[in-house]
């Protein structure tokens, strides 16, 4: 996280200067800066682009727990929690269905 914030901040202030305020290690952000993304996470991105796919073709109306069905039926081998934690973190929600009218008279 503070290795984004050095990253953000570049052309504003020099990377020692960031680095000697936030008590880190040059050398530790440029490593960072050349390191590629963790398998897990490159995964998360995969999976997530399926949650993405798989909410449109049900019309936006699953949650997680169809989405979840939906990825096993593709052959995807994902936890429910984790198919609920991708799914949050993009924004994907179920859009409740019917509403309640109010009953007269009361």
């Amino acid at each position: 996280m503070r290795y984004a914030f050095v990253a953000e901040h570049r052309g504003q202030f020099s990377v020692r200067a960031m680095c000697r305020c936030l008590r880190l290690q040059p050398s530790g952000f440029y490593a960072w800066l050349k390191a590629p993304l963790s398998r897990r996470a490159l995964e998360d991105r995969r999976q997530t682009e399926l949650i993405r796919q798989a909410w449109s073709d049900s019309g936006k109306v699953y949650g997680y727990r169809k989405l979840h069905d939906d990825l096993l039926d593709q052959g995807e081998s994902i936890c429910p929690n984790r198919v609920a934690r991708l799914a949050k973190l993009a924004g994907i929600k179920a859009e409740i269905g019917y509403r309640r009218r109010p009953r007269p008279g009361v």
